[in-house]
């Protein structure tokens, strides 16, 4: 039965694999001064829903997101679709 669990788990897993090197390529071609961090400016430019949701994203107010920031976002994101 475990190994049932692990297998019928293994796509959805590896979709948000996937995903989530999808999404840290997509932010790393965006970043474009490779500081680790997304401006709106550069947001705009490369991540249009990012920067859509910008202020949500940049909970610390601090002008930049940081793709673990954009991650979590994401997570919350889905969590909530799912509700």
């Amino acid at each position: 039965m475990i190994a049932a669990l692990a297998l019928t788990a293994l796509p959805a897993h590896a979709q948000e694999g996937k995903a989530a090197q999808k999404l840290e390529e997509r932010f790393a071609a965006a970043d474009k001064d490779h500081d680790g961090k997304l401006t709106k400016a550069e947001a705009q430019a490369g991540m249009p829903r990012v920067a859509k949701h910008f202020d949500e994203i940049d909970t610390q107010k601090t002008g930049a997101v940081t793709l673990e920031q954009v991650k979590q976002f994401a997570a919350a994101q889905m969590k909530d679709r799912k509700k």
